[in-house]
């Protein structure tokens, strides 16, 4: 059965996430080749971020993020795709390349898009954040972990976590169900 091609360019780290890619569905892609991101490749991508868009798909790790805050600070908004680790997993590495075609497609299916302009709503506070048990709590790295993975939005550490909150939009009401789903009583939303 054939796919109609993904008008976006996916952004990934090599040729092997590439081919995981074009295993997964029709769509063309851009490889960073490493963390060090060259001023050729940002001028690519900028190239498709104004003619097709782009969606940034980059393996679950530190190099995977780094490569992601280099290309949301330089190219404004791009889209996020995200795997989560266990998602991701090989035998002794994590990356995109190992991934199913069915996790692959669910990822790029639920995309988010960086917006610099937030939503109407208040953004969540760092002290409600807190509150919630993001941070400072024994099992707050479990939580973050299990809430990414409901958003789909990509583990982080906590300083990380709280603005990929806010610079993805999540609202009040989407953080609130996923806490539920995971057994955590929200703050009074009042």
């Amino acid at each position: 059965m054939a796919s109609a091609k993904l008008k976006e360019v996916i952004v990934v780290e090599g040729r092997n996430d590439t081919l995981a890619v074009k295993r997964a569905l029709d769509a063309d892609t851009i490889e960073t080749r490493g963390s060090a991101i060259g001023e050729e490749v940002l001028a690519q991508i900028k190239r498709a971020q104004a003619s097709r868009g782009v969606i940034v798909f980059t393996d679950p790790d530190h190099a995977g993020e780094r490569i992601r805050r280099i290309i949301s600070r330089e190219i404004e908004g791009v889209k996020h795709a995200f795997l989560a680790q266990h998602e991701a997993r090989g035998k002794r590495k994590i990356g995109v390349e190992h991934a199913s075609p069915d996790a692959i497609r669910a990822a790029l299916g639920s995309v988010r898009t960086e917006w610099a302009d937030p939503r109407d709503e208040p953004p969540l506070t760092w002290e409600e954040y807190i509150e919630l048990g993001f941070v400072g709590q024994p099992a707050s790295s479990e939580l973050r972990r299990e809430i990414a993975e409901l958003l789909g939005i990509g583990y982080g550490n906590a300083k990380q976590f709280y603005r990929r909150l806010q610079v993805l939009c999540i609202t009040r009401e989407e953080l609130f169900q996923a806490l539920e789903r995971v057994g955590k009583d929200a703050v009074d939303e009042s």
